[in-house]
């Protein structure tokens, strides 16, 4: 094991496979239907998560780990042979989660434990795990590797398109009249990442205008830029995404093997099944 370990948490979107093969630890968001518990990674995945809600007919609570899932990480990190732990965690705007890293560090008072609010979420805050790992893996220094999480901060741009609303209204956050209202007249909520939280940026009329929107987003953020990484984003809707990747190709010079990623249940139950999106990293 390095001697300096990134632990993220699962609301940065990495793909399993991923975290694994750059030795990044993912502290797992933990969803609630009444007494019932499910793990994110562990026994819940989108797919598994909207079978569930739409045979229920109700949402889930969700819940930022325990401090003590961060003790148990941090406490095998060290016994592993790390010397330093950088704990990336999802926007402190949205989630308890990093107050529950911190709050793991009092258990380690003489250990070298770093907490960053990546003030982000889903692949960009993934993006910040894995030029954490990366820097790690070039030899760099505690401050190097900090620095390299404060750079993407300020270099990537979330976009994603909602296909109903009725998500929404199940979760108390639209009403249902206006919910279903909004879907017989087809209008599709445009999201982005900003100060912290995943907000509504623009509604417009159609999935094919959604989609056109999400490409014009994608243009007008990466103007006068190079596209670093790309990471698609969906909830169910493999094909969607594949789909929308293959039209910012067409109009925007993009790397050739984009990462593509579950939103993961910890931020999905916010926005619901069918959204595509894209986290793009630019220079």
């Amino acid at each position: 094991m390095p001697k300096i370990v990134i632990i993220t948490d699962t609301d940065s979107s990495l793909p399993v496979d991923l975290a694994q093969k750059h030795h990044i630890t993912q502290v797992p968001i933990t969803i609630h239907f009444g007494e019932e518990t499910y793990t994110t990674g562990v026994d819940i995945n989108d797919q598994k998560l909207f079978e569930i809600v739409d045979h229920r007919k109700i949402l889930p609570t969700t819940s930022a780990p325990p401090p003590n899932a961060f003790v148990n990480a941090y406490k095998e990190a060290f016994e592993n042979g790390a010397e330093t732990i950088i704990c990336i965690c999802v926007s402190s705007k949205i989630s308890a989660t990093f107050n529950a890293a911190e709050a793991a560090c009092e258990l380690f008072p003489d250990k070298d434990i770093v907490v960053i609010d990546a003030l982000n979420l889903c692949m960009a805050q993934g993006f910040m795990a894995l030029a954490a790992a990366e820097a790690v893996e070039k030899g760099a220094s505690k401050q190097e590797v900090i620095q390299a999480v404060e750079d993407i901060q300020k270099r990537v741009h979330v976009f994603g398109a909602l296909p109903t609303l009725k998500y929404l209204a199940m979760g108390g956050r639209m009403g249902k009249l206006a919910a279903g209202l909004a879907d017989t007249l087809n209008i599709k909520p445009i999201l982005t990442a900003r100060n912290g939280k995943l907000e509504l940026l623009e509604k417009v009329r159609t999935s094919k205008k959604a989609e056109q929107r999400l490409l014009e987003l994608a243009v007008l953020s990466t103007q006068g830029k190079k596209i670093e990484r790309i990471a698609m984003i969906h909830v169910n809707n493999q094909a969607g995404v594949e789909k929308l990747y293959q039209q910012l190709c067409e109009m925007i010079p993009c790397p050739p093997h984009p990462i593509l990623a579950d939103f993961t249940p910890g931020l999905s139950v916010h926005a619901g099944s069918g959204v595509i999106g894209f986290v793009i990293l630019t220079d």
